[in-house]
């Protein structure tokens, strides 16, 4: 896991994110951790979507919820390209200017 002031947490995230941490510092690497660290990793994951993209996430959640009339699925598949859009929004390119 990079160091954290490699990585921008979302200060709402930043306890999730200590958490995870610790659990990857506790739990030697392989599967073990990965089951161990699995309910935390998810729970940041969700946490920084939520705070990049609230609305997008929303929609997600209520479109996708279920499924449903070929319409609703075409709205869910909508829905979740423009979260994918909003994520991709916020990474940063980390190779270096040319």
């Amino acid at each position: 896991m990079p160091p954290a002031e490699s990585t921008a947490i979302p200060v709402e995230c930043q306890r999730l994110h200590q958490a995870l941490c610790e659990c990857h510092r506790r739990v030697s690497p392989g599967l073990g951790r990965e089951m161990s660290c699995r309910h935390l990793n998810r729970a940041l994951a969700q946490c920084v979507v939520s705070v990049a993209c609230p609305e997008e996430l929303e929609v997600v959640r209520s479109l996708c919820a279920s499924g449903g009339t070929a319409l609703k699925r075409s709205q869910c598949q909508r829905a979740q390209l423009s979260l994918s859009v909003c994520l991709a929004s916020h990474q940063h390119d980390p190779s270096p200017d040319s």
